[in-house]
């Protein structure tokens, strides 16, 4: 019985003939009755996971969202598959939100977002005593913990819900945790023996691309143009002013781009926001404070102009490209300067020194990556744990693996000139030093005397800066003063100075003909994942009516039907009604609301 009415709803509501990945084994443990952890990746459907246990339950399901925008999505979203849904957060007014109260109080609304700071309030407590709550879902649920990317203390207080609520069962769903975090989360919540569940965390569709950092707006704008001309996409930088600078730069380069920080005004990131979910073709630079929960699908693109501060960040991030499937990117270039600003933001941080270390291993952990000569998705899913084939075939290092070379040599070099200069040195001096320079500061200091000045001048400096970096990341030297960012040597170093050891470093390779190759795969991928119905007009008419009535009703394209369900009703045609309902998220209310336009088109296409 239990079985049929889920079913039932997954496809009268939300039209969905089947469950994915874990959702029916996460949803009958929450009726069971029992407390419940679910990894599952970007895009994997964790949304239904709570979202059909608060159709089937009685009463209401409260819903821990981080973000007030992410809360909008959702409840509009719901209204669209019939579902009453509101919102409680600190964006509405008095009368909308005594609004939502009555509706809530009325019986009409079974999903309620709430912030978890607002949850916990008096007056909110207060008033959720006079509701019967059948299910807590904890989203974004790395945030709970101080091992996860996102830490946020405002989550810290959310195990005092199982003292409100003893007895009601409490799902946190993330896509980002490792063993360590997953342990963190259940004991912060207090939830009481959580059955676990963790999805695959392989994104097949994402192409995995790391480069060495030359020119980052060049690099930007060359990737773009080769892979991802005309599609929608998002830049993450580090700061508040790059990320000014390189939209602007984005713009001149004739590309469509809008800025999103925290700094600017609540309207300006409204509109730029607004403009992400209504508009095609636009390009979003923004710091992490933007993406968490993003739905919509069809994010081409996702690129890192700065190294990202662990593999678990880096995941969620490039997670936000290709939600429906199809041949996505993730994108990254990173330099020398990003390993010591972020290792200079960690140890001036006040943490203790148990966070320190786990820290350092999670940047350690992202460098390797960056570093790897060998499969990229390999290595992402051996740290979640997971198995996987040892190439992909899909990313830069199985596409044109890289060049491997015998460093030993420069290695000394570069050894032996921090050693001669005292290790009080930063790396720009030290290259300075090595390549011969005849500026003041290598004359000042009689650095020109000594006997290792000049004997890497046949040499880039970009050639040095990957030598140093990696020899950093290999833990043969380190930052001794992060005020002065002075290297010294370690007691590894002294075996490769002794010749004990050869060294192997990776060769940068930037050549056009691997990008070219990566361009060719691009266009193969894209064959695969996209529908093969052969009905590009029919498809064409059905995305113009699909943004006009989107446009019409002030929703993004996606929540109206997404380019998916577009290619099921140039496969299927369906001529009526019943047909309509075969088609991959069609449920009843979307029938009503736009079945007649929708076949009314097909119709012309018989």
């Amino acid at each position: 019985m239990r079985d049929q009415k889920l079913h039932q709803l997954l496809k009268e509501t939300f039209g969905y003939e089947s469950f994915r990945f874990e959702q029916y084994n996460i949803i009958n443990s929450i009726l069971d009755g029992n407390d419940t952890l679910a990894i599952m990746p970007t895009g994997g459907g964790k949304s239904l996971c709570y979202q059909i246990p608060a159709l089937y339950l009685e009463g209401v399901t409260l819903i821990i969202s981080p973000l007030i925008s992410l809360m909008q999505d959702q409840v509009m979203n719901l209204k669209e598959y019939g579902v009453e849904a509101v919102f409680l957060n600190s964006s509405q007014s008095y009368r909308e939100s005594q609004l939502a109260r009555n509706q809530i109080t009325s019986g009409k609304v079974k999903i309620i977002y709430v912030s978890p700071e607002g949850l916990l309030s008096p007056n909110l407590s207060e008033f959720f005593d006079q509701v019967k709550v059948s299910l807590i879902a904890i989203d974004e649920a790395h945030c709970v913990s101080q091992w996860g990317h996102e830490f946020r203390k405002d989550y810290t207080r959310l195990g005092e819900l199982k003292y409100k609520f003893p007895d009601v069962p409490m799902i946190a769903l993330t896509a980002t945790a490792d063993a360590k975090t997953r342990i963190d989360i259940a004991n912060q919540l207090g939830m009481k023996s959580p059955e676990i569940f963790v999805s695959s965390f392989d994104r097949p569709n994402i192409k995995y691309m790391i480069l060495e950092r030359t020119d980052e707006i060049k690099q930007l704008d060359d990737f773009i143009k080769t892979h991802h001309i005309d599609d929608t996409g998002i830049v993450y930088c580090l700061s508040r002013d790059k990320v000014e600078r390189v939209a602007s730069a984005l713009n001149k380069l004739g590309h469509k781009a809008v800025p999103y920080h925290a700094g600017l005004s609540q309207n300006e990131r409204s509109m730029n926001q607004e403009m992400f979910n209504l508009e095609e073709k636009i390009i979003v630079v923004a710091t992490i404070a933007f993406g968490m929960g993003i739905d919509r699908p069809d994010v081409r693109f996702v690129a890192h102009l700065d190294l990202p501060k662990s593999i678990e960040s880096y995941y969620q991030e490039t997670g936000r490209a290709g939600r429906d499937g199809k041949a996505s990117t993730a994108w990254m270039i990173y330099g020398l300067q990003d390993v010591v600003k972020l290792s200079q933001m960690l140890e001036t941080t006040d943490a203790d020194e148990n966070y320190k270390k786990v820290a350092r291993f999670k940047l350690d952990c992202m460098l390797a990556l960056c570093e790897a000569a060998a499969c990229r998705r390999n290595y992402l899913l051996r740290y979640f744990g997971e198995v996987g084939a040892e190439t992909c075939g899909y990313c830069d290092s199985c596409i044109e693996p890289p060049t491997l070379w015998d460093a030993t040599v420069d290695a000394q070099k570069m050894l032996s000139t921090i050693y001669r200069t005292n290790q009080t040195y930063g790396a720009g001096h030290i290259i300075d030093v090595i390549r011969g320079s005849k500026s003041a500061k290598i004359t000042e200091r009689n650095h020109h005397t000594l006997s290792v000045y000049g004997i890497g001048k046949d040499e880039t400096k970009e050639h040095w800066n990957s030598v140093l970096r990696q020899l950093l990341n290999l833990n043969y030297i380190m930052i001794k003063s992060w005020e002065y960012r002075s290297l010294a040597l370690t007691s590894k170093s002294q075996d490769i100075l002794s010749g004990k050891l050869k060294l192997n470093l990776r060769k940068q390779d930037e050549s056009v003909s691997k990008i070219k190759t990566a361009a060719k795969l691009d266009k193969k991928r894209g064959k695969v994942t996209e529908a093969s119905h052969g009905e590009d007009s029919l498809f064409l008419a059905l995305k113009e009516l699909r943004n006009r009535l989107a446009k019409e009703k002030n929703l993004p394209s996606y929540i109206v039907f997404n380019d998916k369900s577009l290619h099921d009703m140039c496969a299927i045609k369906p001529r009526n009604a019943s047909e309509f309902l075969l088609v991959h998220g069609v449920g009843q209310n979307k029938l009503e609301n736009y079945g007649n336009d929708f076949l009314s088109t097909i119709k012309q296409f018989l």
